[in-house]
């Protein structure tokens, strides 16, 4: 695609040329400026629309979504807008409860594992946010409407107003396509989505003044109306119900009567009162690469799922948390490209996961058969009556396994393997030399970390000369209920509520080295370090020089006061 010939906007002197353009201000791209401009990387955001979505799509933060935003200093903020919350009950085709979801119930990852929330919300809370990045410069009103490669920048042109608005081209290292089912990113670069649609029409309904208190959402799995309720804040409330053929289409504005006779069951509704309402479908599809060159998807930009395992938007939370980081370590000079490549190779497989759980769950949880429906209350039933059953349903063990297999980790042979690869649990600490309690990501800082558990001195030493492990933050683990003690170099930490112990247990001796993105990239003992070293080094791709446009970031400290980046479209 091309622009009619305009001549390029320059762009103020207080913004320098940035790093990376992330197309697109919903809550992926939110979240990935913050990420990367949180750890010094320069970034240009830009929406298509005037200013953050009004429309409450996304409803559910999940554990590990707030431990992303806990890494880029959000949580705090993020808290307010949600409702900490208890996972989703099922009930039965006869209205009778089946089983309570909620998760392990332990905070594995430091934060409530299933949180109803209203995306506007997200949305204004993440670009308010982004005021204390003085790297991040944020532009409402305007398109991509080009990009061309080339080998050391990408060359992209941006069309600020309407038609006849005025075009720049900008050349940034990379773009990060964050801008939706329908990608401007997806569709210049010419990649295809492949999966399936669903026939199937959904009403969805946003109500206000709701009486629903619940912590949790609720499947009512009534074959003759499946619906899903998920009460939120301050009396929101959403409700979405499966259409009969001929009720309304996907698309089309749904009549108020039509609202009002749905919600008539559970509550009386005016007007007034419905924030929302859309009928839409489904879709089940996957990008056939998540990169091309300087190019990245993520987000709906990149897979699209219904929203049966509450993952859309939390797949794209994790699409960031997994890219950012490595585009900030390359962009520093810290690895190379190689490193890039091991976003599709990690994201793809637990994607396609994703979704295919996503089209289970709808096809079981929500049947419109009698039969089937029958035949899963029998089954849940009996398997509740069982401890291996009710943990399997309660706390959800029937989710695909997150584990990274290949990428940026290294699977050694041998016992003491099976944290490779997994997001590594965040319990409670206490952290020398004043004993205070604090959480475990707190003591990591934003950079890799390696943890010695239980090691010596003579082991710290022998590590830590072994050149090709990167730069991290040095954690000495205490274990067996002793005090920690700081050493030169390194902070003590000991266990705090128990679970650290647990966590750690039999790894006595050994290192447990964690990436930014808090996923565990190797377990070795002291002997083992020059193969973790080599191992890592090839699927990083080693430090490299930074080319033209790009210059070591400088992660600016949370501590210190910090400009405000320029946000143009928003009012104040």
């Amino acid at each position: 695609m091309t622009e009619p010939p305009s001549a390029p906007q320059p762009r103020s002197p207080s913004h320098p040329q940035p790093a990376v353009l992330v197309v697109g201000a919903g809550p992926t791209g939110l979240t990935a400026a913050h990420l990367l401009g949180s750890r010094g990387v320069r970034v240009l955001l830009v929406e298509r629309n005037t200013t953050t979505s009004d429309a409450a799509k996304a409803i559910s933060l999940d554990d590990e979504s707030l431990r992303t935003l806990q890494s880029a200093g959000l949580d705090e903020a993020v808290y307010p807008i949600i409702v900490p919350g208890t996972g989703t009950r099922y009930f039965g085709a006869d209205g009778r409860p089946l089983v309570h979801a909620r998760g392990a119930g332990d905070q594995r990852y430091g934060h409530p594992f299933k949180n109803p929330f209203a995306q506007p919300d997200l949305e204004r809370v993440l670009c308010e946010q982004l005021r204390r990045l003085p790297d991040v410069d944020v532009r409402f009103d305007t398109r991509l409407t080009n990009l061309s490669h080339h080998s050391d920048r990408v060359r992209v042109t941006l069309r600020t107003g309407g038609e006849d608005g005025i075009v720049e081209e900008v050349d940034v290292s990379y773009v990060l396509g964050c801008d939706g089912g329908r990608s401007t990113v997806r569709d210049l670069l010419s990649i295809p989505m492949r999966g399936r649609s669903f026939p199937e029409v959904w009403l969805v309904a946003d109500t206000l003044e709701d009486g629903h208190d619940q912590r949790y959402g609720m499947h009512h799995g009534d074959p003759e109306r499946p619906v899903v309720i998920v009460p939120g804040r301050a009396g929101r409330c959403r409700y979405e119900f499966l259409l009969r053929p001929g009720e309304c289409e996907a698309g089309a504005p749904p009549m108020f009567e039509l609202v009002r006779q749905l919600l008539r069951p559970y509550r009386e509704i005016t007007p007034e009162q419905v924030e929302r309402s859309v009928a839409y479908s489904f879709h089940a599809l996957l990008a056939d690469r998540l990169r091309e060159g300087r190019c990245f998807l993520l987000g709906d930009a990149a897979h699209m799922m219904p929203p049966f395992a509450g993952q859309g938007l939390n797949s794209g939370v994790r699409d960031a948390a997994n890219l950012c980081w490595k585009i900030s370590e390359v962009w520093a000079g810290r690895a190379g490209d190689a490193l890039l490549d091991t976003y599709d190779t990690e994201r793809r497989p637990h994607a396609r996961a994703v979704i295919d759980l996503s089209v289970r769950l709808g096809r079981i949880v929500m049947t419109t058969s009698r039969r089937r429906a029958r035949l899963r209350d029998l089954l849940v039933r009996t398997a509740m009556r069982t401890p291996p059953g009710r943990r399997y349903l309660t706390e959800m063990r029937y989710r695909p396994d997150t584990r990274v297999r290949s990428g940026a980790v290294v699977r050694l042979a041998g016992p003491h393997q099976s944290l490779v690869g997994t997001p590594l649990r965040q319990p409670r600490v206490l952290r020398a030399p004043r004993h205070e309690v604090t959480r475990l990501d707190d003591v990591l800082g934003r950079g890799w970390s390696l943890l010695g558990i239980g090691v010596t001195e003579d082991d710290w030493a022998t590590v830590t000369v072994r050149p090709g492990l990167p730069k991290a933050t040095l954690v000495d683990v205490c274990l067996d209920d002793r005090a920690p003690r700081d050493h030169v170099g390194r902070t003590g930490i000991a266990d705090a509520d128990g679970r650290l112990d647990a966590l750690f247990a039999g790894l006595a001796g050994h290192f447990v080295l964690v990436r930014p993105d808090r996923l565990v990239a190797a377990v070795f003992s002291p002997d083992r370090a020059e193969s973790v070293a080599t191992e890592l080094t090839h699927s990083t791709g080693g430090g490299t020089d930074n080319d033209a446009s790009a210059e070591p970031a400088v992660v600016p400290s949370l501590l210190e006061p910090q400009a405000r980046p320029h946000i143009q479209g928003v009012h104040r």
